[in-house]
């Protein structure tokens, strides 16, 4: 292992790369070869020194401009790290997803392998999967169709022969009355359909390429000879199909820096690992472990909040690099989801007015199904919302279809509430929520919010109640130039607001029902750091007491970000939690 930073007649333009880095940046910048693993918490500028690593490798000689290669999980980060390279002068180097890099290798060495065109890329699973599904005469709805995708990319990220699959498929919850042999046999049906169309799936391209590069001596010998060395991005979210991968381009080499930051682990359902960063250091007991905890993002007070969450976890412990103490978080309490809203409204409202950037302010949500209240909320205080990375709350297809059925329902005399839960079981609502936490989910979720709102509707009728939504609908239509965001925590990570709220923080939101073990109690909490990292100067938690007919706890995990000190009673009034975060960075 070399420290670059410590060669005798260093280059001018290596000195310029490091002008600039803090100290724990600047080590993680110079200390090149491998294995590395650099853990980079929130805000910390992640991003800065990985592609600063790499420059100052190349201009250093340390490592060949074009035997470099960039790892990461989107090609918006692969895009935003090409461009910091070229400003560095390290334009050479790919920058690229796990998915682009192994595409262009296969669409290369295809042909010569097998002396055949490459099969076509199938854009999506689910037409496929049906004609599966009707092959089976297995009657699915849209949702489960494309939960059933959603069980073809969770094998496939694992890297399960269809045999240890067939295992998990028994023990798995499943879309609603599919059984684990109809799955399993879907599964085959679908591999059987692709093959018979000459298609591959967007899985398909990783385990294609591991396999070739593994059963290929020729073809592992030339992509090696011309990548050498490795940086992993957000190592905390690699699979093990892309870790197979990434095994297959090293070869016996150990030129392999990996970054990434366990606290931060969100997306098991898509093969993650909170582990994996841990597993690495272990796999290469001589592997160099830098540390960045100088958060550039939040102030004092919101990284305690975060370094409490997950106090004793063994995450890293971050600190602002502002020393800004900033105002503690506060903690809300309403009577019900619709009080909440509103208060949120208000709050935002409040900031705006006290010149606050509408766009520099997120409200954070664990499903999307909480953003119609939400939304319309905003907008009766006159502020323009966003949703992040999803469908507006009365543009999701359930959704509008339920709302015309109310719409054309005839008057009765019964509770509004049930009139409406009987309208929407027809869309297969039903009192209990499915067991499955994909498509067939988030539908029940969304129905299950109107009936929520139809059981807060007090003395309405149908009618009346049918033209509230519609009076909601049409508010989302305004101009959105200066607006809040609305985001899921999954959408936001990776973002950054000045001001933050995170709301519905009860038992059943967050930690969401579905996850009963310590593992997914687990995935929750981090939900929740991932939450309050995003915020850089103020962070606010609120919860309902109750939702709808439903009574409600509040999050097991605000006992942790409360102060030491025993708290006011609070109603429906703010207190702080005398807890703070940590935080994200300056990139």
């Amino acid at each position: 292992m070399t420290d670059a930073s410590q060669t005798p007649g260093a280059l001018t333009d290596a000195d310029r790369i490091l002008a600039g880095l803090d100290e724990q940046q600047r080590q993680a910048a110079t200390t090149l070869g491998g294995p590395v693993a650099i853990l980079a918490g929130a805000g910390t500028g992640k991003t800065r020194a990985i592609t600063h690593r790499i420059a100052y490798a190349v201009a250093t000689g340390e490592q060949a401009e074009h035997a470099s290669l960039a790892l990461t999980f989107t090609s918006r980060a692969a895009g935003e790290m090409r461009t910091r390279l070229a400003r560095l002068g390290a334009g050479g180097v790919q920058a690229r997803t796990f998915h682009a890099a192994s595409l262009a290798q296969l669409s290369h060495f295809w042909p010569r392998v097998t002396g055949s065109r490459m099969p076509a890329l199938l854009p999506q699973k689910a037409s496929t999967i049906a004609d599966a599904a009707a092959q089976l005469r297995l009657r699915l709805p849209t949702a489960q169709l494309r939960d059933a995708a959603g069980e073809v990319e969770w094998r496939k990220s694992q890297a399960m022969t269809m045999e240890d699959y067939g295992v998990q498929a028994r023990i798995r919850p499943l879309p609603t009355g599919v059984s684990p042999e109809a799955m399993i046999d879907l599964h085959i049906a679908y591999e059987r359909l692709k093959d018979e169309r000459r298609q591959i799936d967007f899985e398909d391209v990783l385990l294609a390429t591991a396999g070739m590069l593994e059963r290929e001596p020729v073809v592992a010998d030339e992509v090696r000879s011309r990548y050498r060395h490795f940086t992993v991005d957000e190592y905390q979210d690699v699979s093990p199909m892309q870790q197979r991968v990434l095994a297959a381009w090293l070869g016996d080499r150990r030129d392999v820096c990996v970054v990434g930051d366990p606290s931060q682990t969100i997306y098991s359902f898509a093969g993650a690992d909170a582990a994996s960063l841990n597993r690495f250091i272990h796999e290469h007991p001589d592997a160099e472990v830098v540390r960045l905890e100088r958060s550039y993002r939040s102030t004092s007070a919101i990284v305690g909040c975060a370094n409490r969450l997950m106090r004793g976890r063994d995450a890293l412990t971050l600190t602002a690099a502002s020393g800004v103490a900033g105002r503690e978080p506060t903690l809300s309490v309403h009577a019900n989801d619709s009080a909440e809203a509103a208060a949120v409204a208000a709050a935002c409202r409040a900031q705006v007015d006290a010149g606050a950037d509408p766009s520099r302010i997120a409200v954070l949500i664990r499903i999307h199904a909480q953003s119609g209240l939400i939304e319309q909320a905003l907008a009766s205080v006159g502020l323009s919302s966003t949703v992040r990375g999803s469908t507006r709350f009365f543009e999701i297809p359930v959704v509008k279809r339920a709302v015309l059925m109310l719409r054309s329902a005839p008057a009765d005399h019964r509770p509004v509430f049930q009139a409406v839960t009987d309208i929407v079981m027809g869309l297969g609502y039903r009192a209990e929520a499915p067991a499955t936490h994909g498509e067939e989910r988030a539908q029940w979720d969304a129905l299950h919010a109107l009936v929520t709102l139809a059981e807060e509707a007090g003395g309405t009728d149908l009618p009346g109640f049918a033209r509230d939504l519609q009076r909601r609908a049409q508010t989302e239509h305004e101009p959105t130039v200066a607006a809040v965001t609305i985001a899921t925590i999954h959408a936001a990570k990776g973002l950054e607001w000045q001001h933050v709220h995170v709301c519905g923080l009860t038992e059943g939101l967050l930690p969401i029902s579905h996850a009963t073990t310590l593992a997914e109690i687990d995935e929750e909490r981090r939900l929740l750091y991932v939450a309050i990292t995003r915020a850089e100067r103020t962070l606010s938690f609120s919860w309902a007491k109750s939702s709808g007919h439903a009574v409600r706890q509040p999050s097991r995990f605000l006992a942790e970000l409360a102060p030491a000190r025993p708290p006011r009673a609070v109603g429906s009034r703010s207190r702080s939690t005398g807890a703070g975060t940590r935080g994200g960075a300056s990139s």
